[in-house]
């Protein structure tokens, strides 16, 4: 319950100042650009220097692959589609308001 107030409070963002003497950050990065790409060179490096080895050329069984798969994109979709419903976005048409005939926006 804590974890989710938490991510609810990260979710918001920074906030307009109420006093004079306060600052007013409009973008404040969760993830600095610089430690993305860091992280994301070394472990492309790592993969690439996995594959040269015999020892790391392990066989997987090919369903346990697919329900890992099912179970992170579950996971991930569903924490998506809940801030998705708090915030009140249908990125689907059904339900939606269209405004007269010859609108192209349905």
């Amino acid at each position: 319950m804590e974890m989710d107030m938490e991510a609810d409070a990260v979710e918001e963002g920074p906030t307009l100042p109420t006093r004079s003497d306060e600052e007013f950050r409009p973008f404040v990065r969760r993830l600095p650009e610089f430690k993305f790409w860091h992280s994301a060179t070394r472990s492309i490096v790592i993969a690439f220097v996995c594959t040269l080895f015999r020892v790391f050329d392990i066989p997987v069984f090919w369903p346990i692959l697919l329900i890992y798969f099912c179970v992170l994109f579950t996971i991930t979709m569903k924490r998506q589609i809940r801030h998705m419903i708090k915030y009140r976005y249908i990125p689907f048409n059904i339900g939606k308001k269209s405004y007269g005939k010859g609108s192209t926006f349905k």
